[in-house]
């Protein structure tokens, strides 16, 4: 049997088990997704145990998304938006022994880590029929979520302007995203007017019914992602839906991030609309 997981601090209202058991149970894989909850400083430890217990995969998530960096080969994209959310340890196995067993091999490369939010980011848009070459975006938000968010919007050929409550973090960021700029939350009011696509990538939503963008500002124009899956349909969903904008909730990023990992552990084309089918189930019972 195949282990895949995640590790994390705290892990136990982790919605990623019953996605991908959904679709190992679809593909027909004799796997399991377990949750790992590690000391909040003990990253390095976590992923040796994992290697030298067989795990297959991990994903990662807060706090260990940075912290994982230096234990991991990362590709161009992680190590760019500088977090790592799934590691595949399959680069890291031992060549097989001369009594034809296989065991860890010191001379081995590490385990690969990659970025699958900014791939959630992507994918979610393209099930949505939204395209994003040569889009106007504005991303809210210049935390961990938005960094992906931006590199991923940016990399599929959109204009990326970053809104943050700090103006020097957006102004940061915009700096390494490609073509980007940066500002306070005061550019909003003449940026999202002007484009095509807008994502809240900051937590505002989750805990009380607020927006960080103002109802005024939306139109039928925009393409509107909101990151918080939790309420799964937050105020700026719903006036951006009375504004007549394309709306995407947070729960088909989430979504589309487990699809990349899983389709990056097993080479299988990942099953969607199981996967999907699990994880709304899963919302639902905690809403």
């Amino acid at each position: 049997m195949d282990v895949y997981g995640l590790i994390g601090n705290p892990v136990e209202h982790s919605l990623s088990p019953p996605m991908h058991e959904a679709a190992y149970e679809e593909l027909g894989l004799d796997a399991r997704y377990v949750t790992f909850e590690p000391a909040p400083d003990a990253a390095g430890e976590a992923i040796t145990g994992a290697s030298a217990l067989g795990v297959r995969g991990l994903n990662v998530t807060i706090p260990f998304k940075r912290d994982v960096l230096e234990h991991v080969e990362t590709d161009d994209l992680a190590a760019r938006i500088g977090a790592v959310n799934t590691i595949d340890f399959a680069s890291a196995e031992g060549e097989p022994g001369d009594d034809g067993g296989s065991g860890p091999n010191p001379e081995a490369p590490r385990p690969r880590g990659y970025n699958t939010d900014a791939a959630g980011v992507r994918r979610a848009f393209a099930h949505h029929d939204v395209t994003l070459s040569e889009a106007e975006a504005v991303v809210v938000g210049a935390g961990g979520a938005g960094r992906a968010v931006a590199f991923a919007l940016a990399d599929a050929g959109a204009s990326v302007h970053v809104a943050n409550r700090t103006a020097e973090r957006a102004e940061a960021l915009a700096e390494e995203v490609p073509g980007a700029t940066g500002g306070g939350l005061e550019t909003l009011a003449a940026r999202v007017p002007e484009a095509d696509v807008l994502v809240n990538a900051t937590s505002v939503g989750m805990e009380s019914d607020e927006t960080p963008v103002d109802a005024e500002l939306l139109s039928e124009d925009l393409a509107v992602l909101d990151a918080v899956y939790s309420p799964i349909e937050t105020r700026l969903l719903r006036e951006a839906d009375a504004a007549g904008a394309r709306t995407i909730d947070g729960a088909w990023m989430l979504l589309f991030q487990g699809v990349e990992a899983l389709e990056i552990w097993t080479g299988e084309d990942a099953p969607v609309e199981a996967m999907n089918r699990a994880l709304r189930a899963e919302l639902a019972e905690d809403e």
